[in-house]
């Protein structure tokens, strides 16, 4: 099992950047690793949840739902 830093360093200027990042700690927690999440720059919007819900990549579905995942195994965010 690894510990593994996740940096979002976009929100809604980038929403398929933003969403990538949250992919990936999603798909840590599935093989059982321990991901962390750091908001960064324009990332740190993400915080509010007004601004995540709005955010939907291209080809992905929307952010809440990775961070519902998230937030429902306790995964550190730091802002």
């Amino acid at each position: 099992m690894a510990t593994v830093l996740f940096n979002v360093t976009n929100a809604t200027n980038d929403p398929t950047k933003a969403t990538l990042p949250l992919i990936g700690a999603v798909g840590a927690l599935e093989n059982g690793d321990e991901p962390r999440i750091a908001l960064l720059g324009e990332g740190a919007y993400l915080a509010s949840s007004d601004v995540a819900g709005s955010i939907q990549g291209i080809g992905f579905p929307p952010l809440k739902q990775f961070l519902e995942e998230i937030v429902r195994h306790g995964v550190p965010v730091y802002v």
